[in-house]
């Protein structure tokens, strides 16, 4: 699987209802397993805990399409977890 970080890029989405809403870019990456491109975004906006809130979703990193796909499967999920956790510890061990 390769990891690519993405510094400081941004994009925006429309909500449900409506709103223009800015995301940060965290990071993507591809799978060989599912042959998808998957992209890890916060809008920046926090849980009732105080935790940043993360969204992943399957995207065109060829920029056909500007449209985002759902996540399909637990298997997607568990992979996306497995990123994000590893990040967050070396985040840990960096401070």
């Amino acid at each position: 699987m390769k990891e690519n970080a993405i510094n400081q890029s941004v994009f925006t989405i429309k909500d449900e209802s409506g709103q223009t809403v800015e995301c940060e870019v965290l990071f993507t990456f591809d799978s060989p397993e599912t042959r998808k491109s998957y992209i890890v975004y916060t809008d920046n906006t926090k849980t009732e805990g105080g935790e940043i809130k993360v969204y992943a979703n399957i995207y065109d990193k060829n920029g056909g399409s500007k449209t985002l796909y759902p996540i399909e499967t637990e298997e997607e999920w568990n992979t996306i977890e497995s990123i994000l956790a590893k990040l967050e510890s070396s985040n840990g061990e960096q401070k």
